[in-house]
């Protein structure tokens, strides 16, 4: 059962892949460091998501969701960028 089509079908590859990702990072032994790694590929997972949801949802609520997300990912994601590249 396939809802959604392509879009459902893309959407879990993107996960699966996000997680094989993280899966396979190397762990540098800094929590911190390798929590911001972890997390930004995290976000970077969500912002792909709800990209999907705009380009082949129909929900206008979810739309709605898949933008505030997108905004709040963007963010974070610049917040780990930055702490990361500070760090050696």
């Amino acid at each position: 059962m396939q809802k959604g089509g392509g879009g459902t079908h893309d959407m879990r590859q993107s996960m699966m892949a996000g997680m094989d990702s993280m899966q396979k990072m190397p762990m540098s032994g800094d929590v911190d460091k390798d929590f911001a790694m972890m997390m930004k590929v995290h976000h970077q997972q969500a912002l792909s998501m709800a990209e999907m949801e705009l380009a082949h949802g129909k929900s206008k609520a979810m739309k709605d969701m898949a933008r505030q997300i997108m905004a709040a990912q963007k963010k974070e994601i610049a917040t780990f960028d930055r702490w990361l590249a500070t760090q050696k």
